[in-house]
C-alpha cells in the first residue's frame, strides 16, 4: 500500500435482502419509477465545501494497486479508490477517471481530492456505491510526466493506452476486485487530455462503456464523426454522454464542436458550459455533478436542463473589460479577476501578454492565439501584446498614454468604485486648453475641470494643480484616473468643495539650455512654467479665487516630487499640498529640516501657513518606493510638521492607490 485514505469512523452495515421473483420485479419497476423521477431534476453546481474533508462522515480508502501491462511489457501502477462501507461480499459498478497531460495516476488525488468530493455525496446519499480507478494514461514503460511532456513519443502513449487500459487494466481490476462486469456497469472520465481520451474510448468502445464524461477535453478528442460514425447506434448503447468545459477555456472550442455534432444528429447528450479555465475548479465539478448521475437510470428529458447562457464561446464567465473598444468581447475578466485573452495573429510564431508580468499565449487551429492569467490586482494596468518580439497595443482595447508610449489599458473592477462610478449627477466638464508658452517656446496644451454648472453663475473657485507621473502625460488624470467622475460624486455628495482642477503635461525644457533629464526634475522646468505662465494662464481664462488659500496643488510619482518641488519653494503661492506616491527626495543622514530653503525649520510657522499637507503610498509598492515615502512621513512626523499620511491597502504604484488617494485629498481642501 502506497497511499491510504481511511476514517476510524466505522463502515456503514451491509444488509443483504433475498426478495423473491414478484416482489423483486415490483421492487425494481418501483424504484425505475422513483430513480427517474428523481432524475429530472437538474444536478446543481457544486457548493462551497464541497471538497473538503469531514471528520464526521465515513469515508472510503485509496490504495495503490501494480498490474502487469502486456501492452507496454512492464508493471504498470493506478490508483483505486473503494467506497465508503466496501465489501468484497458485495459487487460495484466502476469508474475509470484519467488526469491530463501534465499529471500521472496520483494527479486527481493531488490537485482534485476526488476522495473529499465523493464522501461527501456518499455522505448526503446522493451516490451509487462505486470504485473509482485512477490509472496512469501515459502507456510507455517510463510513463512519469518528466522531461518534455509534449514529447512525440509521450503523446502517442496517450492513444497507446486505449489497449493498455482494454486488455491489461480492466481485466485485473475485474479479476481482484468484486465488480459487476458489464457495460453498464462502466465508466469512464477524465479531464484534458484525459477528456479526450474519454471520449474517443468511451466513445469507441460503447460494448466496454455505457457512462461517458469528459472534463475540458483537449486536442487528443477525435473528430466528432470519428467519435459517432452511427449516432443510431449510439443512441442505443450510450446510457450517458457528460461534456463540461470551463467557458474561458482556451480549449472549450474542442467540446463544443463534438456538442454541436451530437446535437445535430439529436445523440443525446449533457453539455455544460460554467464559469471558469482549465483548471481543478472545472474539473472538480464535472466530477461532483457526473459522479451523481452514472449508475442511475436517465431521464434524456432533463438534458436541456443543464443548457445556460454559458453554453457558447460567445458567452463566456467573464465580462468584458470596461476598457475594451465598444462592442468588442475579449479581453475579458473572470469572476476571480484572472483575464482571459484572445487575439487573432494567424502569421505569429510567439505572441505574449505583458499585464503586471508576462504570459506566453496558445494559438489554436483558426490562428487565434488565448491565454488566461493569474488574478490580477484591482484597479487600472497598462498592457502590451509582444507579438514575434515587439510590443503594440491590442487592437481590442481603448489606448492610454503611458509607458511613455500609447499602450492597451484594462480596469480591473474594484468593490469599492462607487466612488468613480458615472452616476446620474450634475457632471462638470473637462476643457482642453490650448496656449503658447514663452519659456518653452512651444506650444502646450492643459486639461481643465470645471463643476457642474460653472457656466450658469458668476461664482468664482479655488483651483487644484494635479499632475500626473513619469511616462504619462495630461490625459492620464481623467483617462486612467477617473478624476471628473471622483470630483463629479464628491461634490454631488456635498464631501468636497466645487473647483477647478488643471492638468497640464509635467515636461517642459528650454531650448536655451542644455536638455537634461525630463522626466525627473533635472533639466525640466515644469515648476517655472506652473508659476509664471500656467497659473496667470488659468487665472485669466477662468473665474477663480486667485490667492493661496485657494490653490492647491498636488501630482502622483513624478507629479508628486514635482509638487513638493513646486509648493515648498513658493509656500506663499499654495495653502494645500498632497504627495501620491511621490514626496520629497530625502538622502540618508539628511535633515528634513534643512530641505527647501529650510521651509520645515519652523514647524509652528509652517503648520500655521500649510492648511493641508497629504502624502500617501500603496502597502504593496516597490520596497525603494514605499520606504521612501515611509521615511519621509516619519521625518516630518519627527519635526513636528502637521501632515496627513495614508496607506492604500493592497495596491502597488498604480492607478487605484492614486484614485484613492485623490479621493481623500479632494475631501479634505478648500474647507475652513
Amino acid at each position: 500500500m502506497k497511499i491510504s485514505y481511511q476514517s476510524n469512523t466505522t463502515p456503514h452495515k451491509i444488509l443483504n435482502i433475498r426478495v423473491a421473483g414478484k416482489l423483486l420485479s415490483f421492487m425494481f419497476l418501483w424504484y425505475g419509477m422513483f430513480s427517474t423521477a428523481l432524475a429530472q431534476e437538474r444536478i446543481p453546481q457544486a457548493n462551497e465545501g464541497f471538497d473538503v474533508n469531514k471528520t464526521s462522515i465515513p469515508h472510503g480508502k485509496i490504495d495503490t494497486i501494480t498490474y502487469t501491462s502486456k501492452t507496454v511489457g512492464v508493471q504498470r501502477r493506478a490508483l483505486i479508490y473503494t467506497p465508503p462501507g466496501y465489501s468484497k461480499g458485495k459487487k460495484y459498478p466502476v469508474l475509470y477517471l484519467l488526469h491530463g497531460i501534465g499529471g500521472d495516476e496520483k494527479e486527481w488525488y493531488n490537485g482534485g481530492k476526488p476522495q473529499n468530493i465523493l464522501d461527501n455525496l456518499y455522505a448526503d446519499g446522493k451516490l451509487v456505491p462505486m470504485i473509482v480507478v485512477m490509472p496512469n494514461g501515459r502507456a510507455m514503460q517510463n510513463d512519469r510526466p518528466v522531461g518534455n511532456i509534449m514529447a512525440p513519443d509521450k503523446v502517442a502513449a496517450f492513444a497507446t493506452f486505449e489497449k493498455d487500459l482494454l486488455t491489461d487494466l480492466i481485466p485485473f481490476v475485474e479479476k481482484s476486485f468484486p465488480v459487476i462486469k458489464d457495460r453498464e456497469h462502466r465508466a469512464i472520465a477524465g479531464l484534458s487530455m484525459g477528456g479526450g481520451q474519454s471520449l474517443n474510448f468511451g466513445l469507441g468502445n460503447l460494448n466496454t462503456f455505457a457512462w461517458v464524461g469528459a472534463y475540458s477535453a483537449a486536442p487528443n478528442t477525435k473528430q466528432p464523426q470519428e467519435l459517432v460514425p452511427d449516432p443510431e447506434k449510439t443512441k442505443k448503447q450510450l446510457k450517458l454522454l457528460f461534456i463540461s468545459c470551463g467557458a474561458s477555456d482556451n480549449l472549450v472550442s474542442f467540446s463544443k464542436r463534438t456538442h454541436d455534432y451530437l446535437a445535430a444528429k439529436e445523440v443525446p447528450h449533457i453539455y455544460y458550459i460554467e464559469p471558469g479555465v482549465h483548471d481543478f475548479k472545472v474539473w472538480k465539478n464535472g466530477l461532483y455533478m457526473f459522479s451523481q448521475l452514472i449508475f442511475k437510470p436517465v431521464d434524456v428529458s432533463s438534458f436541456p436542463l443543464y443548457s445556460s447562457t454559458l453554453n457558447s464561446t460567445t458567452s463566456p464567465a467573464g465580462m468584458p473589460a470596461s476598457t475594451n473598444i465598444p462592442g468588442v468581447k475579449y479581453p475579458q475578466i473572470l469572476p476571480d479577476n484572472r483575464v482571459f485573452f484572445r487575439v487573432k495573429a494567424p502569421q505569429a510564431k510567439e505572441v505574449i501578454i505583458d499585464l503586471t508580468k508576462k504570459f506566453p499565449m496558445q494559438k489554436d487551429t483558426g490562428g487565434y492565439w488565448t491565454v488566461t492569467t493569474e488574478p490580477i490586482v484591482l484597479g487600472f494596468h497598462y498592457y502590451s501584446l509582444i507579438i514575434d518580439g515587439v510590443a503594440v497595443v491590442d487592437p481590442a482595447s481603448q489606448t492610454y498614454y503611458g509607458m511613455g508610449r500609447m499602450a492597451s489599458g484594462i480596469d480591473i473592477p474594484d468593490p469599492d468604485a462607487e466612488y468613480y462610478a458615472i452616476k446620474n449627477i450634475p457632471h462638470g466638464q473637462v476643457r482642453l486648453i490650448n496656449y503658447y508658452s514663452n519659456l518653452t517656446q512651444a506650444w502646450r496644451r492643459a486639461y481643465v475641470y470645471t463643476p457642474a454648472n460653472y457656466d450658469n453663475s458668476s461664482k468664482k473657485y479655488p483651483v487644484l494643480y494635479l499632475q500626473h507621473g513619469s511616462g504619462e502625460d495630461e490625459t492620464g488624470w481623467t483617462a486612467q484616473g477617473k478624476m471628473n467622475f471622483i470630483l463629479d460624486n464628491l461634490i454631488a455628495e456635498k464631501k468636497a468643495s466645487p473647483m477647478i482642477v488643471v492638468m497640464d503635461r509635467g515636461y517642459a525644457t528650454d531650448p536655451t539650455k542644455p536638455a537634461g533629464n525630463v522626466a525627473g526634475m533635472n533639466g525640466n522646468i515644469f515648476p517655472e512654467v506652473l508659476i509664471k505662465e500656467i497659473i496667470p494662464m488659468t487665472e485669466r481664462t477662468f473665474r477663480t479665487l486667485p490667492d493661496r488659500n485657494n490653490r492647491a496643488m498636488a501630482g502622483l510619482s513624478m507629479g508628486g516630487f514635482q509638487t513638493f518641488q513646486t509648493t515648498m519653494t513658493h509656500p506663499d503661492m499654495f495653502a494645500y499640498v498632497g504627495g501620491f506616491s511621490g514626496v520629497g527626495f530625502i538622502q540618508p543622514n539628511t535633515d528634513v529640516t534643512q530641505m527647501y530653503n529650510g521651509v520645515w525649520a519652523d514647524a509652528e510657522k509652517f503648520n500655521k501657513q500649510i492648511k493641508v499637507l497629504y502624502m500617501s503610498i500603496g502597502t504593496t509598492e516597490p520596497e525603494r518606493m514605499y520606504t521612501g515615502v515611509n521615511g519621509f512621513h516619519k521625518a516630518l512626523e519627527k519635526a513636528g510638521i502637521k501632515h496627513v499620511y495614508y496607506e492604500s491597502p493592497g495596491t502597488a504604484h498604480e492607478w487605484q492607490t492614486w484614485r484613492r488617494s485623490l479621493r481623500q485629498f479632494a475631501s479634505l481642501i478648500f474647507k475652513d
